[in-house]
């Protein structure tokens, strides 16, 4: 009996032994089919999926807590306008809360205003963030702005915070092992994931990621931010349902007679963004020459005027969209809420509060619209339906001059409205706005943020070590400084060695005489330097200058 069970048993462990050897060599025939370059590309996408889902519900939240606190805001105000008296409660309420906002940036500089410099300095410029600490800053600091009806929006800080809920799954992925050079792959697909689910629109948050974030169309990187931002969106749906935050319904499709408005409006659409950015950068300058503590109560204190007297302009400004789009108020209102916006935003954000300013930019494009749209309707004849076509055109527009994202700025009007059919004539304003905003040196919004983010942390001299060694992939852009040049022949950044090009389909193991092409992926091997020097020179060699 004992002899039959020991043989049983080494039976059982023989089996189980050549079923885990068998499972291993399933594993190691599968890596061996898929080259390297598809497999960390499939590896993004199987962590942006993890990325979706835990930054999706983040959102989510944020979302949810924000549109309850900005519903407050207006109640608030109402009663405040039939009760006068409430103005004194109120104000020590403002009083506490501008004094905890300020506490809490001081403490936690990285959570004070829009949040997407900020990632996009994680990203580019090897900047530090420390999802412990962001996560309830942007929380709390961004639930009391709403209660208060700051004028600043949701997506900037869920960009940040989908970026902060990736660093989170990051760390958690790679244990004690350093890998800093993907996580901000994974950062990025956080980032895609955060713009997604908060306007429930998946292309756009993963354009945005690729073009406003990390700046390239690695296919790697693309694939992690499609992962994360359709996952994220699939979570945002299932929480708020299928609608889009904008949903513009049918829009009648503008006739071929009346394309002609569209310069204008492109050329109107560049000015509104060269001058929204630099009433931000203006009112931030004003704020600046103030004491530090004050600057959350005076844009708390501008909120009381503007709550009890124009309560349309407070929050985000959606509500202020589908009014531009619907023409439901007359030239005089439009024009008074598209000033109130601008300077309200201004202010709110200039005091380096915890919100966005991408919806209220959309706000402010959407009334600029809806201004032409009318006036061209009272003065000219236009037919009414094209006054929504003129909002959302416009909006667009503002957008991109004021970002410099074009193809985000136009995924998202065509995934707003549901339809390819205006496709054209946003695409037209976009690319005459952003003409517009060249000419006039509009540099885009979040570089000039990021520029004095780091200044003001002190962070444009010395930033804190990034890791010494490590890969980076980098694509090759046609017209470049290493375009149509030998390796050898290319002062590479001290430390560094291209190890890897893919062309094409091909992966290509590089020699010293081959010539580099634009449109070539490669793929550096960097040692005893700062990532961030390293990227910054491997920018100069592969970037065309603009």
């Amino acid at each position: 009996m004992k002899d039959r069970a020991s043989k049983t048993s080494g039976t059982n462990e023989s089996h189980t032994a050549k079923t885990g050897a068998s499972g291993m060599d399933i594993v190691q025939n599968i890596e061996r089919l898929i080259p390297l370059f598809n497999r960390m590309k499939w590896k993004m996408a199987a962590v942006g999926i993890g990325v979706g889902l835990v930054s999706g519900l983040l959102v989510v939240l944020y979302r949810l807590g924000i549109e309850r606190c900005t519903e407050f805001a207006r109640w608030m105000y109402g009663r405040i306008r039939l009760n006068p008296w409430l103005i004194a409660p109120w104000t020590f309420a403002a009083l506490a809360i501008g004094l905890l906002i300020f506490w809490m940036i001081r403490k936690e500089p990285m959570a004070s205003g829009s949040g997407i410099p900020q990632t996009d300095g994680v990203v580019l410029n090897g900047l530090r963030m420390r999802w412990q600490t962001i996560l309830p800053a942007r929380f709390v600091g961004g639930l009391l702005c709403a209660m208060f009806g700051l004028s600043l929006g949701r997506e900037g800080p869920s960009i940040q915070i989908g970026a902060s809920g990736a660093q989170f799954l990051s760390h958690r992925l790679r244990g004690k092992r350093r890998e800093d050079v993907q996580e901000h792959y994974v950062v990025t697909a956080g980032a895609a994931a955060g713009l997604s689910a908060a306007f429930s629109a998946p292309l756009s948050g993963m354009m945005f990621a690729l073009e406003g974030v990390h700046r390239n169309f690695s296919p790697v990187i693309l694939m992690g931010a499609t992962a994360a931002s359709l996952t994220a969106d699939f979570v945002s749906k299932y929480c708020f349902g299928l609608r889009p935050v904008l949903d513009f319904g049918t829009i009648a499709q503008l006739p071929l007679g009346e394309y002609v408005w569209l310069i204008p409006l492109g050329l109107f659409a560049g000015l509104v963004g060269s001058l929204m950015n630099r009433s931000l950068l203006g009112f931030q300058t004003l704020y600046g020459k103030l004491p530090a503590w004050s600057r959350p109560l005076i844009a708390l204190a501008i909120a009381l005027p503007v709550g009890i007297w124009l309560p349309d302009a407070l929050g985000g400004g959606s509500n202020l969209i589908n009014m531009a789009e619907h023409a439901s108020r007359g030239l005089g209102m439009l024009c008074i809420l598209f000033v109130v916006k601008i300077l309200f935003t201004s202010t709110s954000f200039g005091a380096g509060s915890p919100g966005g300013i991408f919806m209220p930019i959309l706000a402010v494009g959407s009334l600029g619209g809806g201004i032409c749209g009318v006036a061209a309707e009272q003065w000219f004849g236009l037919d009414h339906d094209s006054v929504a076509v003129f909002a959302v055109c416009m909006m667009t527009g503002v957008l991109a001059a004021s970002v410099k994202t074009p193809i985000t700025s136009i995924l998202l009007a065509v995934e707003m409205s549901g339809t390819l059919t205006h496709m054209l004539p946003v695409a037209a304003v976009v690319f005459v706005a952003m003409l517009v905003s060249d000419v006039l040196h509009t540099r885009p919004i979040y570089d000039a943020l990021l520029e004095r983010y780091m200044r003001g942390q002190k962070l444009d001299t010395k930033l804190p070590n990034a890791i010494g060694n490590g890969v980076m992939e980098m694509p090759l852009e046609m017209g470049s400084a290493a375009d149509g040049k030998r390796i050898r022949d290319v002062e590479w950044p001290a430390g560094c060695m291209v190890i890897g090009l893919r062309r094409g389909d091909r992966e290509i193991v590089p020699r010293r005489d081959m010539m580099l092409r634009g449109g070539d992926y490669l793929f550096v091997l960097f040692s005893g330097e700062e990532e961030r020097v390293v990227r910054q020179g491997l920018h100069r060699l592969c970037d065309l200058e603009s």
